[in-house]
């Protein structure tokens, strides 16, 4: 699926301790689907170190990301959402996202900076556990899930044991895999043998 402006580019934030393991399937899928990745950091051309010390660097900067031209933001974890505001560019990057329609996708400590900018108070959301998220002050407890990936509108949500559940729900939201989303996920998620032949027939 396109976005309203007709572009299939996906944009992937990346930044020092990015949780390496939360968007693998996302990205490599939406892919093989004939999306775009295109990764965004602090500084265009400055490489960022994920958790596991693989250097990234980015395709374009922060500054120069517009809503209009992307079809879905995806905000990994890292441990810097949780060490001071370095990353508030990211999630204040995601409010005009979500203003212009413009799908977001948040896991793991991305949650918090999404529930930290305000975007959780009026949206249903899950993340790693439910007082990771009311330790921030935000006013949305009342709208969190216990689930392991929540999709309200624009806006996908997920904890960081749950790369595959969260990747099912970004592949709904842009219509990727109909039709074939439940076998992709019994494959990857519950190691179901007979979802080989129906993701490939």
């Amino acid at each position: 699926m396109t976005s309203e402006s007709g572009t299939t580019t996906v944009h992937l934030a990346v930044y020092d301790t990015l949780a390496d393991w939360e968007t693998g399937h996302a990205t490599a899928w939406l892919a093989r689907a004939g999306h775009t990745i295109r990764t965004v950091g602090p500084v265009a051309g400055e490489p960022v170190t994920t958790l596991a010390g693989i250097r990234i660097v980015p395709d374009l900067a922060l500054d120069d990301l517009r809503p209009e031209d992307s079809a879905l933001l995806i905000l990994p974890g890292a441990e810097k959402y949780d060490e001071g505001d370095e990353l508030a560019p990211f999630t204040a990057k995601a409010r005009a996202f979500l203003d212009a329609g413009v799908p977001v996708a948040a896991i793991c400590g991305a949650t918090a900076g999404l529930a930290r900018e305000g975007l959780l108070d009026d949206r249903r959301h899950t993340g790693a556990v439910s007082f990771y998220l009311a330790a921030t002050g935000y006013r949305g407890a009342e709208h969190y899930v216990e689930a392991d990936a929540v999709r309200d509108g624009d806006l996908i949500t997920a904890g960081p044991t749950e790369p595959v559940a969260f990747a099912r729900e970004i592949f709904a939201r842009l219509g990727a895999y109909e039709g074939k989303r439940d076998a992709w996920f019994r494959l990857f998620h519950d190691s179901d043998p007979a979802a080989f032949a129906e993701l490939n027939g």
